[in-house]
């Protein structure tokens, strides 16, 4: 499990919210950015990209790609893989975690805060 815990501005914003989208709850959950969560929905149809592949299909800078896929792993969302170059060299490319192991990271990211939550209910007024 990540070492995330959704910002309470992040999950308030959630429970206002009468249809969030897939997007919406990840953001709250792993306390990522719109666009960090646009860059995982990118990856899940562009698998095996290069960070100026994305650059494109995102219009961001490279630098600006490069932050957030770092952001993405550090969170457990995606992983980057080596490739060698015919040609001499290498070029990594980006994938997202599968779909169904970022769904269980995220119920149990979610579950481990309501269970913190109901600690600290249980708690008030000790």
């Amino acid at each position: 499990m990540t070492d995330v815990d959704p910002s309470p501005e992040q999950f308030r914003e959630l429970m206002l919210d009468d249809e969030p989208d897939f997007a919406d709850v990840m953001r709250c959950v792993f306390g990522i950015q719109h666009h960090e969560a646009r860059t995982y929905m990118t990856l899940l149809e562009n698998p095996g990209s290069t960070v100026e592949e994305l650059a494109g299909e995102l219009d961001r800078d490279r630098s600006n790609i490069n932050r957030v896929l770092s952001t993405l792993r550090d969170k457990q969302l995606a992983e980057r893989n080596r490739r060698l170059l015919d040609g001499g060299g290498h070029v990594y490319q980006h994938s997202p975690t599968a779909l169904p192991e970022t769904q269980e990271l995220m119920h149990e990211t979610l579950d481990a805060w309501a269970e913190y939550v109901h600690r600290q209910i249980d708690a008030f007024g000790d």
